[in-house]
């Protein structure tokens, strides 16, 4: 009888700790998520800024030409200073 006690403990035991892990995990990812909605939305000439510095890093590493640089910018220009 003191064995099955013993065995019920020890799952009881693991359980809650699962449990509580569980909950702090959720806790966690609400907070993360809560800062992200509520974080403020960068303007439309920062958030250019951001990709001429990232097409820039990508020509001098050499993963795309000027050019396709160059081209990409432009799309996303009108996309995002339209939306503005």
């Amino acid at each position: 009888m003191q064995h099955k006690a013993i065995r019920y403990v020890t799952r009881t035991t693991a359980a809650a700790a699962g449990a509580v892990a569980t909950a702090a995990t959720s806790v966690a990812a609400a907070a993360l998520a809560g800062s992200i909605i509520f974080s403020p939305v960068p303007g439309a000439s920062a958030r250019m800024e951001g990709v001429s510095e990232d097409l820039l890093r990508a020509v001098q590493l050499n993963q795309i030409t000027e050019e396709q640089a160059v081209k990409f910018e432009a799309r996303l220009a009108g996309r995002i200073l339209g939306d503005a």
